[in-house]
C-alpha cells in the first residue's frame, strides 16, 4: 500500500534534494558547487515526474509525445509546469527558479573556477523545498538551523500571501490580469482591502525577498521575524474578507 505521506515516486528527487543540503552541513567551496548542482537537478527531476504521474495521481492530462516534448530542454519543462500545473506553483516564480538553473550551468561548466555565494544555495534549497511539499504533498526538510528556519517560513509565508491575494483578486474581478506579486498588492489596494501605510509595507516586503532571491541582500542580515508576522497577519486579513 503507497503511503500518502511519502508516496514512492517522490524518492528520487527526495534524495537529490536531501543530498544537496547534506552536503552544505560541511560549508566548503567545493560543497557548495556540488550542492547547488545537486539541489538544481531535483528541482528538474521534481517537473518531470509530477509530469509524468498517472492521471489519477496528478489530475493532469499529458499525452506521450507532449510529455517527450517538454523533457527534452529545462525551458520547456518550465513550460509544462506553468501550462498544466498552474495551481502547483502558486506564489513559486519559475523565472527565479531558471535563473538558478542558469547559475548552475555555470558552476557545471566552468568547474572549479567558480564559487557559489551560501545565501544563494539557501535560497534555491528553499525554494525547492517548497516546490517539493507543492508537488508532492509532504515538506522534505525540516529546517533545524535558526537562520534558514526563519528563511523558510519566511518563504513560506509570502507564498501564502501570494495565493490569498491573487485568489481575492479572481474574486473580485474575473478580468483582471494578475500576474505578478506587485500587480497583486496594488490590486488589494486600489478595491480598499489594504490601507496604504500596509501598501507600503508589503511593497517593502516584497523587495526585500526579491533581493533575497536574486542574491542581492543576505538573509541572514535582512530578514526580520516583524516581516514574517506582518505577512501573516495580513493574510488572514484577506482571507477573512474574502469570506465576506
Amino acid at each position: 500500500m503507497t503511503n500518502k505521506s511519502n508516496p514512492p515516486w517522490a524518492s528520487g528527487p527526495g534524495e537529490l534534494l536531501g543530498h544537496g543540503l547534506k552536503l552544505l552541513q560541511k560549508d566548503t567551496d567545493t560543497n557548495r558547487r556540488i550542492a547547488m548542482i545537486c539541489i538544481d537537478n531535483s528541482v528538474e527531476l521534481m517537473m518531470k515526474t509530477f509530469l509524468g504521474l498517472p492521471y489519477r495521481i496528478s489530475g493532469i492530462h499529458i499525452t506521450r509525445k507532449d510529455y517527450s516534448d517538454l523533457s527534452e530542454s529545462y525551458p520547456k519543462l518550465l513550460d509544462g509546469i506553468e501550462k498544466y500545473a498552474a495551481d502547483k506553483i502558486k506564489g513559486i516564480d519559475l523565472g527565479e527558479i531558471e535563473w538558478f538553473h542558469r547559475l548552475r550551468n555555470e558552476l557545471y561548466h566552468q568547474g572549479n573556477g567558480l564559487t557559489v555565494d551560501r545565501n544563494n544555495i539557501d535560497v534555491y534549497a528553499e525554494i525547492a523545498n517548497l516546490l517539493f511539499l507543492n508537488l508532492f504533498g509532504f515538506r522534505l526538510i525540516e529546517d533545524k538551523d535558526d537562520k534558514t528556519d526563519l528563511l523558510g517560513r519566511f518563504m513560506n509565508s509570502w507564498i501564502q500571501f501570494e495565493k490569498m491575494a491573487k485568489n481575492m483578486s479572481f474574486v473580485l474581478d474575473d478580468d483582471e490580469k494578475v500576474r505578478m506579486p506587485l500587480d497583486a498588492i496594488r490590486f488589494l489596494y486600489k478595491n480598499k482591502i489594504i490601507s496604504n501605510s500596509e501598501l507600503e509595507k508589503l511593497d517593502s516586503i516584497r523587495r526585500t525577498r526579491n533581493e533575497i532571491v536574486h542574491g542581492l541582500k543576505n538573509h541572514e542580515i535582512v530578514l526580520k521575524e516583524q516581516m514574517i508576522k506582518d505577512l501573516d497577519s495580513l493574510t488572514e486579513k484577506i482571507e477573512k474578507k474574502s469570506l465576506n
